[in-house]
């Protein structure tokens, strides 16, 4: 019986990250640009980058910088970190997602409401940090042993990583209102648009009954890891590939059908390139 191969309805680069991917190439900037810190987590997009004549630099490495103008990432930053670069005299060229800055907007709002913010998400990411760089004071949950930070606070105001998954911002929900000392919890959704509807298109996926499952993007996107997370949840063999040459044909001895998706940060002719090779591997030949 041939392998079938199905993909995802909704997979691969969001608005914010092609917005930023252009922006960054544009050709006015080439050999004038330093990007601070990985525009977006992909290799593909940081190569293109570095071969447009491109600089990039990682957040602690500013005072390296040698071009008159720097950009952001689509990830963000605090306005600590962005004042601080134009007080060193760079031009500052901003490629937050939307999303993101609406993600900043909210936690200062629920701040000011008089909230203790809890943003849920990884406190070592980068989009994390810049919510957090903009806050007084506030609290970094994933994990439910990290609930504890929250103690003495009784009104907690939430906000979400915008690639969290909805199932694990709600378990977290759950357990903050579980909290002794916790008298009142406001939610304010932040996961992206785009993040939610790849992980709905995982969902009709799995619903077709896939047994194999090949997630591509950049080994260090969130979002990417995610939509590994949600089909192997479900007990089904899940593989998160950068590049097509990763694509080992043991994963498919004994398999009957294959979905196939991505991260938003991840290229349509990366996706594209993946595809060819896992057609190639189970015998596929045409468009």
């Amino acid at each position: 019986m041939p392998v079938r191969i199905t993909l995802a309805q909704a997979m691969g680069t969001c608005f914010g990250v092609q917005d930023a991917i252009d922006m960054a190439l544009d050709p006015v900037y080439r050999g004038k640009l330093t990007v601070v810190g990985q525009l977006v987590h992909n290799p593909q997009v940081t190569e293109r980058l570095l071969a447009n004549g491109v600089r990039i630099v990682e957040r602690d490495q500013i005072d390296s910088i040698t071009t008159e103008a720097v950009m952001v990432t689509a990830h963000g930053a605090s306005d600590g970190t962005k004042t601080y670069l134009r007080e060193r005299g760079f031009t500052v060229y901003d490629a937050t997602c939307p999303l993101v800055i609406r993600l900043h907007k909210l936690a200062r709002f629920l701040e000011r409401e008089g909230w203790f913010p809890v943003i849920v998400g990884k406190a070592d990411h980068v989009e994390v940090k810049g919510v957090v760089g903009n806050l007084k004071s506030s609290a970094v949950v994933y994990h439910e042993s990290d609930l504890e930070q929250l103690r003495g606070h009784e009104r907690l105001g939430v906000v979400s990583q915008t690639t969290n998954r909805l199932d694990k911002v709600t378990a977290m929900l759950t357990a903050m209102r579980a909290l002794p000392w916790v008298r009142e919890v406001r939610f304010i959704d932040t996961i992206c648009q785009p993040v939610k509807e790849r992980q709905a298109a995982i969902s009709t996926l799995l619903q077709a009954d896939i047994d194999l499952g090949i997630v591509i993007g950049g080994r260090n996107s969130a979002n990417t890891a995610k939509l590994r997370e949600v089909i192997a949840d479900r007990g089904i063999a899940a593989f998160h590939v950068e590049r097509p040459e990763e694509v080992d044909p043991r994963w498919f001895q004994g398999r009957t059908h294959v979905g196939i998706t991505a991260g938003t940060s991840t290229p349509q002719d990366v996706i594209e390139a993946v595809n060819q090779r896992v057609r190639e591997i189970v015998g596929l030949t045409g468009p």
